[in-house]
C-alpha cells in the first residue's frame, strides 16, 4: 500500500454492530436505504398537522445529535428530520468511499428526492453548511429556506487553530495522530473537542458531557471512523480549491433561497471575520452574530437561533420592500434563473471530479439583514 492509500473499510455488511445510538425523549431513529447508501434519520413527530419539513446536515466529526436541542425548540415550527451523514454517526460508510462535499450533497439530494419532503427547511453546520450551499445552489427546487450554522466556506487566512482539522486529510497524518493520541482516554478526547467547538466549555452540563464521553467511545469501535474522518476532511480542503461555477462562494451567490446565517464571535474554526463576506455572498441573507459562541451555536445558544429562525420564517412570509426590491432587480439585470432551471440531475451537484478525498453574552446577539440593519437579535 502506497503512503497516499488509506485502509480499506470492510463492507458494510460485515461491519460489526456497534452499541446503541442515544435517542433523546421525543425522537425517533429510522434507517433509510438509498442508492449507494444507508442514512440513519433522526425525527420528531410534527407537533401538528400542516407544518413544513425541515432537514438538519451536521458538521466533520458530528451527528444528527447535533440538533436535538434545536429541533427541540422548533417544535410546532416545522417537521424535523436530521440525518446522519454515510459514515458518521449511525449512517455506515457509502459503497463508493466518496467523503467529497458533491458525494456529500448527492447523498441529502437523494434522502430529499426520495421521501419527497422537499422544498424543505435545510440547516447545516461546518462541514454540513458547504454541503448545504451546494444543495441549495443545485437544487433550488429543493430548498425553501437555508439556515447556516459557521459555514466551512472557503477562508484566505485560515485561523491557527483550524489547521490541524485541515492537516488530517493530509496522507499519512490520520496514523500519526493516532498513534500519538493512542493513550488518550475518551474524556480527554471530547474535553479536547469542546475546547475547540465551544465559546465557553464551561456551559456543558455534566450530562451533555457524559452522553458525548459514551457516543465518542461507541463510534472509536466502529473500523471506519478514521477513514470517514479523514476522506472528510480531505474533501473539504479539496473543494476549497475549487475555481469557477463550482467553487462554494460561487454557489453561495447563486442560492436563491432566503438565508439565515449565525456565526460565534469564540469561534475557533470557522473565522469571524467571515460573516460579513457571507452576509455579502447569499443575494438574501440575515446575519446573527453571537459573541461568547463559539462553532456550534445551536448546541450552545438553541433558543437564540430558534428565534431567529423563527423571524426569517415571519420575514419571508411577508417579504416587504426591501426583498421586493431585490427580486425586482433580479429579474431586471438578469440574475434570476430561467424558468424550469430549478431542478437538475445529481451530476450537476457541483464539483465535477473533487479528489477524493468579543464579548457579551448570547442574548447579546446582533442580527442584520444584508445591505443593511434589520434590528436587534433575540
Amino acid at each position: 500500500m502506497s503512503s497516499t492509500e488509506l485502509p480499506s473499510v470492510p463492507p458494510t455488511s460485515v461491519l460489526p454492530k456497534a452499541a446503541s445510538v442515544r435517542v433523546a425523549e421525543g425522537e425517533r431513529l429510522r434507517s433509510v436505504r438509498l442508492p449507494g447508501i444507508t442514512l440513519t434519520v433522526r425525527s420528531r413527530p410534527a407537533a401538528r398537522t400542516g407544518l413544513h419539513p425541515a432537514l438538519y446536515v451536521h458538521g466533520l466529526g458530528g451527528s444528527s445529535q447535533n440538533w436535538s436541542a434545536l429541533m427541540a425548540q422548533l417544535d410546532g415550527v416545522v417537521e424535523s428530520e436530521a440525518l446522519d451523514l454515510p459514515g458518521f454517526g449511525d449512517s455506515p460508510p457509502p459503497d463508493d468511499g466518496d467523503y467529497s462535499i458533491t458525494a456529500h450533497a448527492r447523498a441529502v439530494i437523494r434522502h430529499l428526492d426520495a421521501s419527497g419532503r422537499g422544498p424543505v427547511h435545510l440547516f447545516g453546520n461546518s462541514l454540513g453548511g458547504a454541503v448545504s450551499t451546494r444543495v441549495a445552489a443545485v437544487r433550488p427546487d429543493l430548498v425553501r429556506t437555508l439556515t447556516l450554522v459557521s459555514p466551512a466556506l472557503p477562508e484566505l487566512r485560515v485561523q491557527r487553530t483550524a489547521v490541524p482539522t485541515g492537516l488530517l486529510g493530509m496522507p499519512g497524518v490520520a496514523g500519526l495522530f493516532t498513534r500519538f493520541t493512542r493513550e488518550w482516554t475518551a474524556e480527554q478526547r471530547v474535553r479536547g473537542v469542546m475546547a475547540l467547538c465551544y465559546g465557553d466549555p464551561g456551559q456543558v452540563t455534566p450530562e451533555a458531557f457524559g452522553h458525548a464521553v459514551e457516543e465518542l467511545e461507541r463510534r472509536l469501535r466502529l473500523p471506519y471512523f478514521w477513514d470517514a474522518m479523514t476522506r472528510s476532511a480531505r474533501g473539504l480542503v479539496s473543494a476549497y480549491t475549487l475555481g469557477g461555477q463550482h467553487g462554494l462562494w460561487r454557489q453561495a451567490e447563486r442560492v436563491l433561497a432566503p438565508a439565515l446565517l449565525v456565526y460565534g464571535g469564540r469561534d475557533r474554526l470557522v473565522g469571524f471575520r467571515m460573516a460579513q463576506r457571507a452576509a455579502r455572498a447569499f443575494r438574501d441573507s440575515r446575519l446573527l452574530t453571537l459573541p461568547n459562541a463559539g462553532h456550534v451555536a445551536m448546541m450552545e445558544y438553541p433558543e437564540t437561533v430558534a428565534t431567529a429562525f423563527r423571524e426569517l420564517l415571519e420575514q419571508t412570509a411577508h417579504p416587504g420592500p426591501a426583498a421586493e426590491a431585490r427580486a425586482a432587480k433580479d429579474a431586471g439585470d438578469g440574475t434570476a434563473p430561467e424558468a424550469g432551471a430549478g431542478k437538475r440531475s445529481e451530476a450537476d451537484t457541483g464539483a465535477g471530479q473533487e479528489a477524493g478525498p468579543g464579548t457579551g453574552s448570547g442574548s447579546g446577539a446582533f442580527t442584520e439583514r444584508a445591505g443593511g440593519s434589520a434590528g436587534t437579535g433575540s
